[in-house]
């Protein structure tokens, strides 16, 4: 994981506001807007995760997703196979949907 990615994770977990490079975590009322070169790529609550592609399926945004998914959806990951976004967990994986909502561990 990269140090950004541990910096972004560290502002969600404080209910703080982080900005560094092209990533951006903005908290509103306990709520944690994930932001990469201005995309939003997803919103950590409470009880769940909302992911995004953000209009670009890359790497960093891959990479992002599943920093914040390590920490607090384990097991979860985002892979890509033949230029398409999945999501697994526990070898079952279905088709990434921009938008979908993730149970928080």
């Amino acid at each position: 994981m990269r140090i950004i990615e541990k910096n972004m994770n560290q502002a969600i977990r404080n209910n703080s506001d982080f900005r560094s490079s092209n990533t951006e975590v903005v908290n509103i009322r306990g709520n944690s807007f994930v932001y990469l070169h201005g995309n939003h790529i997803a919103t950590v609550s409470n009880n769940s995760i909302q992911i995004f592609d953000g209009g670009w399926q890359s790497n960093t945004t891959k990479s992002r997703l599943n920093a914040l998914l390590d920490e607090f959806s384990y097991g979860m990951r985002v892979f890509q196979k033949q230029f398409e976004w999945f999501v697994s967990y526990k070898n079952v994986s279905e088709d990434f949907v921009s938008g979908m909502e993730l149970a928080i561990d």
